[in-house]
């Protein structure tokens, strides 16, 4: 797996010379929620006040997609906006190892020997408080400071960061709350709105010919998002913002069929098939509903549209009165 992709350096071994010697900060940062920021707020003052770089080590596949193949994670983040968000955080290289057979089976000991020491050569470490490692888990905080201690490493563990009402900020969590459809409070823990990205594919143009061109979205199977009606935010192929609503879930008016994130954005006319769309959820509006008729349908959706453009009209104006 060893080589570069982009901003991303796959494998330790991978890690160029100049990059080595610097601060390492281990997780699976799936969604680089609040939490996982305060551990990298650690790690980016250290490698700063020591004038060395700030290494992130990450893993894909998730490891628990990785034991259990039948039951995939829910990411947050696909790999490549899991490292965008990183290096925007201050980060001087994202390594990502595979998480595969050989590495699931490495001892503790080897992880620390061959890929903190031998091939990233970390001067200092920071993880999460609870971070285990290793064959079956078998690397404790407790070993990793003795280990620390005798190869001459530093080491930080970041205690759990929790929200205003002391609640820990997880991933889990964040899962929880968009399986609820509260993409507010899963973008307050997140401290940015969930974001989903990908190429914009050919549908049953449905919603074209009920005067609703939609842009859309095939997300991973196991995306775990409430099935119903959003205000969103979209940006095509990097570009400025623009206010939609957005629909995900099987189209139960029509075909039932295979779940899809469609996305009409307001005030917008071309053709996108083939462009990259990034989509943010603003605000659930209602669940995805059954409608006798296409009529009932539309007077629905513009209802909508407009209940959609009236949340991100009155959370603009919130950000704007601070």
């Amino acid at each position: 797996m060893a080589g570069t992709c982009g901003n991303i350096v796959m494998g330790t071994d991978a890690l160029s010379a100049d990059l080595r010697g610097g601060v390492v900060v281990i997780g699976n940062f799936d969604g680089v929620h609040k939490g996982h920021q305060a551990v990298l707020g650690e790690a980016l003052e250290k490698a700063r006040s020591e004038k060395v770089p700030a290494i992130v080590l990450t893993f894909e596949p998730h490891p628990r997609t990785f034991f259990r193949p039948d039951k995939p994670v829910f990411r947050l983040t696909d790999m490549r906006e899991k490292a965008g968000i990183l290096k925007t955080q201050g980060v001087d290289a994202v390594v990502v190892q595979a998480f595969d057979r050989e590495f699931a089976d490495e001892a503790p000991a080897t992880f620390i020997e061959r890929h903190l020491i031998r091939d990233l050569r970390a001067s200092h470490v920071v993880t999460g408080y609870n971070f285990h490692f290793g064959k079956n888990r078998a690397g404790t905080p407790d070993y990793l400071a003795e280990v620390a201690s005798r190869h001459g490493f530093g080491l930080t563990m970041v205690e759990r960061f929790v929200d205003d009402g002391g609640s820990r900020i997880s991933s889990s969590r964040i899962r929880e709350e968009l399986a609820n459809g509260n993409v507010e409070t899963a973008a307050r823990l997140l401290g940015r709105n969930w974001t989903v990205s990908g190429e914009v594919v050919s549908g049953a143009q449905l919603g074209r010919t009920l005067g609703f061109p939609t842009a859309n979205l095939k997300l991973p199977e196991e995306t775990g998002l409430k099935h119903g009606i959003y205000a969103v935010h979209a940006r095509i192929d990097g570009n400025g913002t623009l206010d939609g609503v957005a629909s995900f879930g099987r189209r139960p008016t029509f075909d039932n069929g295979a779940v899809l994130l469609e996305t009409f954005i307001f005030d917008f006319s071309g053709d996108l098939y083939g462009k990259h769309i990034q989509v943010e959820f603003v605000k659930f509006i209602r669940p995805e509903l059954k409608f006798d008729h296409a009529d009932a349908l539309v007077e629905q959706m513009h209802l909508d549209s407009a209940e959609a453009q009236r949340a991100i009209n009155a959370l603009r104006s919130a950000v704007e009165r601070g």
